[in-house]
C-alpha cells in the first residue's frame, strides 16, 4: 500500500515534492497568517478562492486552509483510490487548488469523513472531543486576523460535517483568545492566547444583483445582518477575472467530477459576489449602508486595511448588550469598550438605535491613550412596538478618526412560542446559547413534516423570557388544507425562563394537495396571547400503502404482478432538469410477503452511465442508479439508524451490483437479493429486502420509505440528474423528509435497534508527504497535534544504488516515516520503528530514477505522544 500511495503522488497534478529551492536545510520560517478558513474537507473552500486570491494580490493578505478531513468517504471520478489512498489524492488536488489563489498552507487535522450526513451531532460523536483542541492550536499557532467558515446551521441539505466545521472554528474564534480554555497548549507547548479580529461565515441569506454592485445591492433576510460581498469579475493582474481563476482552481478537484465544469460568464456583468456573514468582530468595521462597507475590502477593513479617516490599525472596538432577547420598553444595559495600540486622544461613542428607542448615558470615554482600557454605558429602552432582529450600533469619534461596531439583539414579548423543533435544529439553537452567539439562532425555519392525507401531533413550545410567572393562551392558524383539533388552547403558568409544550393534532384534510417539495412549504401563524410569536410551516410528503403479495415475487427484474398502484419517482431532487420522459423517469412498485419487502423500480433512461467494475461498485452517483432508503420506525435523527442500498443496473462484467451506503452498516449489501434487466431507453431493478435487514423493529404505520434515482448520461463518471420520490436538495441524508408508508396487516417481530458502524479510517498526516513539508516549512507539527515529545529528526540521507541510505536521530522510541522526494513527487518511502533513544539506519528502496532537487522528509511519531518533521538533501 505504500508504495502505491507513493506511485500516486506522482500522479496528481500540483503534487510536485519541495522546489529545489526548499531542499537545502536551513531554519524553519513560522507562519503568521491574516486570514483562515476553516473547513471539512478539500474543496470546501473552492467557492472563496476568488475572495483569498483578491485579497493576497491586491493586499499581500496571507490566507491558509484548515481542512478537517481529506474526505475520504466522497466520491472518487478518476480511479479506484478510496479511504487513506482517496485521502493523499484528494489533499494533492486540494494544494494545487488552492495554489491558484496563492494559498499555501493547508492544515490538515486527520478526522475521518465517513459518510454523506446532514447531522452535525452525528458528525461531532464520530470526530471525537479533540478536534475543538487541535482547531485552537492551528488558530494559537498560525494567529490569523481574519477567520472565515461555512454555514454552523441545520439548513436543509447542509453537510453535517460543514455544519460541525463551521462551529468548530466559531468556538475556536473565542477559545485561542481565552488562557482558560485547553491551558496545556499555552503552559507545556509554549503557544499564546490569540484573538482573532473577525468572524465571519460563508454565503448570506438574501438577494443581490450581478455585476459590480452585487456587495451594495445585497438586501439580507436579516436587516440586522452584517453581510459583505467580494465581487468576483474584477480582473486580475494577469486580466482574467477572478472568477474564472476560481473556476480553473475548482476543476483541479477532478475526484470529485468537477473538471467538467463549465466556464464561467465571459461577460463581468453577469457574475456575482463570494458572500459573507459576520458573526463577531473585536476591531472597527465599515458601517453598514456606507460605500466602504460594499468594497472589496470591507472584510479587511479594521484588521488590515483602513479606509481614509478611520481609527488606526490596532484599535479594539466592541460593542456587549446586557440581554439578546429584549422587550418592548424595558431597558436594558450597552456597554462600548474601545482598546488601542496608539494614542487616540478625546473620545466619545455614541449609540444609533431603531426609530422610537430610547438611550440614556453619556458617551464621554475621556482621552484614550495607548493601551488604556476605555467604555461607556449606556441604557436603551426599546420601542412599544418593538419586534424581531434590531441592530444597536456604535459610533467611535476621536481626535485621530472614527470607528463603527453593532451588535443584534431580539424584541419579543415576555412569552414566547413556537412549533417544535427537529432534533437537530433544537441541538443548534442549544449550541447557540452555550457557546454565546445568539445572533445565530433562528436561522432555520421551523417545519415539520406530515405524510399526504395523515395526521400529526404539532407542539407549540411557550417560553417565559419575562421577568415575572405568566399563563395564557396559544393559538394556531393553520393553512388551507389543514385542520386542527382545537385552534386554542391554554398554557400553564410558568416561572421566570420556563417552557411548557401545548399539543395539537393537525390533518391534512386534502389529499390532493402537492407535496411539498413540488408545491412548497405551507407556513401558518403561532399567536401567544394576541401577540404573533413564530410563523412556522407544515411540509406534506408522500405516503403510500405497500400491499401484502399473496405470493413472493420472482426477483428477475420484471415489476409486473406486483399488487397495487406505481409510485411516481420521477420528481426532479437535483442537477439538470429531465429533457424528456424518455431522458430519465421512473416508476416504483412495492409489496411485502411474510418478513421481505419486495422493490421494483423501472426508470426510463435513454443513455447508460459508466459501467463500473462490480468491484468499485459503491459511491453510485457517479453513473446510474436507483437507492432505496428505509427509515424503520420513520423517526430517525440521521441515517446511522436507518436501511440504505444503492443498486446498479449494469456493470462492466455484466449483471447488477448493489452496495449499501451512508446507513447503519455500509458495505455489501448481505442478504440483499437483486436482478435487473436492461433493454433499449430503459431498465428496471428489483430487490427482495429482509425486513430483519433493518436496524430495529418496523412501525408498519410509519415507517419511511423514499426511492432516489441517479442519472448519468456521460462515461466519465459524473452524474448529471436526480429523481425520486420524496425530494429535496440533501434529502439522501435528511429521513424526516423522507416518504412514509404503511404495510397494512404486517407485524414487526421485536428487534433491538442495532448500533450503527461508522467508517473510521483516515489519512494520517505522517503519511503524507506534502503535509510533512509543510510542517517543516512553516514549522507547525502536522495534524493540528502538539510538538513531539521526544526530538527526533532525518540526520542524513546518500544515495546507494538503487536506494537511499537514511540516518534518523530519536531522542527516544517512536516510529519514523520517511519518504524520498524530488521536483516530481515521491520516490521512494518507508515507515521504520525506532526501538530506543540513538541513531537509526535505513534503507529506502527507490521505485524510480531521482529526478532535480531530491530530499528525504521524515515524519517522527514519538511513544510519548505528539509529532514532528523535518528534512535533509539527499547527497
Amino acid at each position: 500500500m505504500r508504495l502505491f500511495l507513493s506511485a500516486l503522488l506522482m500522479l496528481v497534478p500540483g503534487a510536485t515534492a519541495v522546489p529545489p529551492a526548499e531542499a537545502a536545510a536551513g531554519p524553519a520560517a513560522s507562519v503568521d497568517l491574516d486570514a483562515l478558513f476553516v473547513g471539512a474537507h478539500p474543496d470546501d473552500e473552492a467557492f472563496s478562492l476568488s475572495t483569498l486570491g483578491q485579497w493576497n494580490e491586491d493586499h499581500r493578505v496571507r490566507a491558509g486552509v484548515v481542512t478537517v478531513t481529506r474526505g475520504e468517504g466522497g466520491g472518487n471520478a478518476v480511479g479506484p483510490e478510496e479511504g487513506p489512498a482517496l485521502g493523499l489524492l484528494r489533499e494533492a488536488e486540494e494544494r494545487a487548488a488552492v495554489g491558484r489563489a496563492d494559498v499555501r498552507e493547508v492544515f490538515n487535522l486527520d478526522d475521518v469523513d465517513f459518510y454523506y450526513t446532514v447531522s452535525a451531532p452525528l458528525t461531532d460523536q464520530v470526530w471525537g472531543g479533540d478536534t475543538l483542541e487541535k482547531v485552537v492550536r492551528v488558530v494559537r499557532q498560525t494567529r490569523p486576523e481574519i477567520l472565515l467558515t461555512m454555514d454552523p446551521a441545520p439548513t436543509p441539505g447542509n453537510h453535517g460535517n460543514h455544519q460541525e466545521a463551521a462551529r468548530l472554528a466559531i468556538e475556536a474564534f473565542y477559545a485561542a483568545a481565552d488562557p482558560k480554555a485547553f491551558p496545556e497548549q499555552i503552559t507545556r507547548e509554549g503557544l499564546k492566547p490569540f484573538a482573532p479580529a473577525r468572524l465571519l461565515t460563508g454565503g448570506g441569506r438574501g438577494t443581490s444583483q450581478a455585476g459590480p454592485s452585487c456587495g451594495a445591492t445585497f438586501r439580507p433576510a436579516n436587516p440586522a445582518q452584517n453581510v459583505y460581498g467580494v465581487w468576483s469579475g474584477r480582473p486580475s493582474r494577469a486580466g482574467r477575472t477572478w472568477a474564472a481563476i476560481e473556476r480553473d482552481a475548482q476543476r483541479v478537484y477532478a475526484s470529485q467530477g468537477w473538471a467538467v465544469f463549465p466556464d464561467v460568464p465571459a461577460d463581468p456583468a453577469q457574475l456575482g459576489c463570494d458572500f459573507f456573514t459576520q458573526v463577531d468582530a473585536r476591531v472597527p468595521f465599515p458601517e453598514p449602508g456606507t460605500p466602504a462597507a460594499a468594497a472589496p475590502t470591507a472584510i479587511l477593513d479594521g484588521v488590515l486595511t483602513a479606509p481614509a479617516g478611520s481609527v488606526p490599525l490596532g484599535t479594539r472596538l466592541s460593542l456587549r448588550t446586557g440581554a439578546f432577547d429584549v422587550r418592548p420598553g424595558t431597558p436594558f444595559t450597552v456597554e462600548v469598550s474601545v482598546t488601542a495600540r496608539d494614542p487616540l486622544g478625546r473620545s466619545s461613542a455614541a449609540l444609533r438605535v431603531p426609530e422610537g428607542w430610547t438611550v440614556a448615558g453619556s458617551g464621554d470615554l475621556g482621552r484614550i491613550t495607548a493601551g488604556r482600557p476605555a467604555s461607556a454605558r449606556f441604557t436603551v429602552t426599546p420601542a412599544t412596538g418593538a419586534a424581531g432582529r434590531a441592530r444597536i450600533g456604535a459610533v467611535l469619534t476621536t481626535e485621530r478618526g472614527r470607528g463603527w461596531t453593532d451588535r443584534q439583539v431580539e424584541a419579543s414579548p415576555a412569552v414566547r412560542g413556537q412549533q417544535q423543533l427537529l432534533p437537530q435544529v433544537a441541538q443548534f439553537e442549544k449550541w447557540t446559547a452555550e457557546v454565546g452567539v445568539p445572533q445565530l439562532r433562528g436561522l432555520v425555519t421551523p417545519v415539520l413534516t406530515l405524510p399526504s392525507g395523515g395526521s400529526r401531533q404539532v407542539g407549540v413550545v411557550v417560553t417565559n423570557v419575562g421577568d415575572a410567572p405568566r399563563s395564557g393562551t396559544v393559538r394556531v392558524d393553520v393553512p388551507a388544507g389543514f385542520a386542527a383539533d382545537r385552534d386554542e388552547a391554554a398554557y400553564p403558568e410558568l416561572a421566570p425562563g420556563a417552557s411548557a409544550t401545548v399539543p395539537f393534532t393537525v390533518t391534512n384534510t386534502d389529499a390532493s394537495m402537492k407535496t411539498s417539495n413540488e408545491g412548497g412549504d405551507h407556513a401558518y401563524t403561532v399567536t401567544v396571547d394576541g401577540v404573533v410569536t413564530g410563523r412556522p410551516a407544515l411540509e406534506l410528503v408522500p405516503a403510500a400503502t405497500i400491499p401484502r403479495a399473496e405470493a413472493a415475487p420472482d426477483v428477475d427484474g420484471d415489476d409486473s404482478g406486483y399488487p397495487g398502484p406505481a409510485l411516481d419517482v420521477s420528481r426532479l431532487w437535483e442537477g439538470t432538469a429531465c429533457s424528456s420522459a424518455a431522458d430519465c423517469s421512473a416508476t416504483a412498485r412495492l409489496a411485502w410477503h411474510e418478513d421481505t419487502l419486495y422493490v421494483a423500480v423501472r426508470v426510463k433512461d435513454d443513455v447508460l452511465g459508466t459501467r463500473l467494475a462490480a468491484a468499485d461498485c459503491k459511491r453510485h452517483w457517479r453513473t446510474d442508479a436507483v437507492e432505496i432508503a428505509l427509515d424503520p420506525r420513520g423517526a430517525s435523527e440521521n441515517t446511522s439508524t436507518t436501511f440504505k442500498a444503492a443498486v446498479l443496473p449494469v456493470t462492466a462484467e455484466g449483471p447488477p451490483c448493489a452496495l449499501r451506503d451512508a446507513d447503519n452498516r455500509q458495505g455489501p449489501a448481505t442478504g440483499m437479493r437483486i436482478a435487473s434487466t436492461v433493454s433499449p431507453g430503459e431498465y428496471t431493478v428489483e430487490a427482495a429486502i429482509p425486513l430483519e435487514l433493518l436496524p430495529g423493529s418496523v412501525d408498519p404505520e410509519h415507517l419511511g420509505l423514499n426511492i432516489l434515482v441517479y442519472d448519468s448520461d456521460t462515461q466519465d463518471k459524473t452524474g448529471q440528474t436526480r429523481i425520486g420520490w420524496s425530494t429535496w436538495g440533501g434529502v439522501q441524508g435528511d429521513p424526516y423528509r423522507w416518504g412514509v408508508a404503511s404495510l397494512t396487516g404486517y407485524r414487526s417481530a421485536e428487534r433491538p435497534a442495532a448500533e450503527p458502524v461508522i467508517p473510521d479510517t483516515a489519512l494520517s498526516s505522517l503519511d503524507s508527504p506534502q503535509s510533512l513539508e509543510q510542517a517543516v516549512r512553516v514549522d507547525v507539527p502536522p495534524a493540528g497535534g502538539p510538538a513531539a515529545a521526544d526530538a527526533g529528526q532525518v540526520v542524513t540521507a546518500v544515495r546507494a544504488g538503487e536506494a537511499v541510505t537514511v540516518t534518523f536521530r530519536a531522542a527516544g522510541p517512536g516510529k519514523a516515516h520517511l519518504f524520498v522526494r524530488d521536483a516530481q513527487g515521491t520516490a521512494g518511502s518507508a515507515v521504520t520503528a525506532v526501538p530506543r533513544r540513538g541513531t537509526t539506519t535505513v534503507q529506502i528502496p527507490l521505485t524510480r530514477a531521482l529526478a532535480a532537487g531530491p530530499a528525504v522528509v521524515a515524519g517522527w511519531e514519538p511513544s510519548r505522544g505528539g509529532a514532528s518533521a523535518s528534512r535533509t538533501r539527499v547527497r
